[in-house]
């Protein structure tokens, strides 16, 4: 089976139109692309989706989560196969702050030398519709259903 992730959409209104924040993945394969994603992490053996999604959310930017209700977003696949839950949650954040969690690799490859990197080189707002255009395009459907949930369609 497919492996699955679980990642939470934050969302806020600095005007009258939603923004979220997504996160461009960091490591040196994505150093140089923009690769803007929804916060996310593998969801453990005997884990809750949603309790990972809280748990990944901390861990990749280094802010606790915002309290609320979650908004579901349901579950897409991406072209690897993995398959990505979502929930939205209404915060703020100020990008500046972010603490990103990092994680180790052999880099250069074949070197023997292991790096640290950070899992995602940075976070940033984005209204809700220039999102759709700058999103992994696997999770286009995510941001499509915050936008018709908070409409009301």
């Amino acid at each position: 089976m497919p492996e699955l992730s679980a990642g939470l959409l934050i969302f806020r209104f600095e005007s009258d139109e939603p923004e979220v924040l997504l996160g461009r993945l960091g490591g040196p394969f994505w150093a140089r692309r923009e690769h803007w994603t929804v916060p996310k992490g593998l969801v453990e053996e005997g884990e809750e989706p949603f309790a990972a999604a809280l748990r990944e959310f901390e861990e990749e930017t280094g802010w606790p989560p915002p309290p609320g209700e979650a908004i579901p977003l349901g579950e897409i696949r991406q072209r690897g196969g993995k398959r990505v839950v979502a929930w939205a949650l209404e915060g703020w954040f100020d990008p500046k702050t972010m603490r990103p969690g990092v994680f180790e690799m052999e880099w250069p490859p074949h070197s023997g030398q292991t790096r640290e990197f950070p899992e995602l080189a940075e976070v940033r707002w984005f209204r809700a519709d220039d999102a759709l255009d700058k999103i992994n395009q696997a999770q286009v459907p995510l941001v499509t259903a915050l936008i018709e949930a908070l409409v009301g369609v």
